[in-house]
This record gives structure tokens, sequence and C-alpha cells, in this order.
């Protein structure tokens, strides 16, 4: 997988397109990344002690990677990128306005 963890994205399908985030994780095995505040799913935790009361907690679940497009800073936009090589470095660089994502 090409993205990793920390890239900024932007969905592309689905019930959260046009929204943007940061990727937390990534599942390799599977394809899939999480992206925080995208594709928020409610989960409910019972009590653990009889005194405590059970909740409903917010938690971010996994996107396939299909469904995400690199986001460029300069273009501000779903990009392809491409690598290119500075100072003996591999880098992304975007395919539209050829910067350094």
């Amino acid at each position: 997988m090409k993205l990793k963890k920390g890239d900024n994205v932007i969905v592309i399908a689905g019930k959260d397109k046009a929204k943007k985030g940061k990727i937390t994780r990534i599942l390799s095995d599977s394809d899939r990344l999480v992206v925080e505040a995208v594709n928020i799913m409610k989960r409910r935790i019972k009590a653990k002690r009889s005194d405590e009361k059970g909740q409903i907690v917010e938690v971010a679940s996994p996107l396939h990677r299909s469904k995400v497009m690199l986001l460029c800073s300069t273009c501000n936009k779903g990009v392809r990128f491409r690598q290119g090589i500075k100072k003996d470095k591999k880098i992304r660089l975007c395919a539209k306005c050829n910067k350094e994502i």
C-alpha cells in the first residue's frame, strides 16, 4: 500500500464523500485504513461493574483504500501521485502540479 500513516486524504466514494482527514491506522492484510472523523460508527459498551453505566461510544471504522485519494496541499484536491528521487531518497510527487506531497 502506497498510503502511509499520517497522510492527509479525501474520501471519494460512500456516505462520507468529500470529507477530509488524516490516516490514523493501516490494516494492510485487508487493504483497509482508518481515517479520523470519517466513517464513524456507534458502539455500545457494557458496564464493567454494577455501579457503572453502559455507554455509547463513537469509533472510526476502517475504509477500503480504493475509496480515498491522497490530498495535495497545493492543489487542495484528491490527486494521483508518482514517485521521484530527491537526494538519493524516494519522494511522492503530485501528478497535477509536480510538487512534493
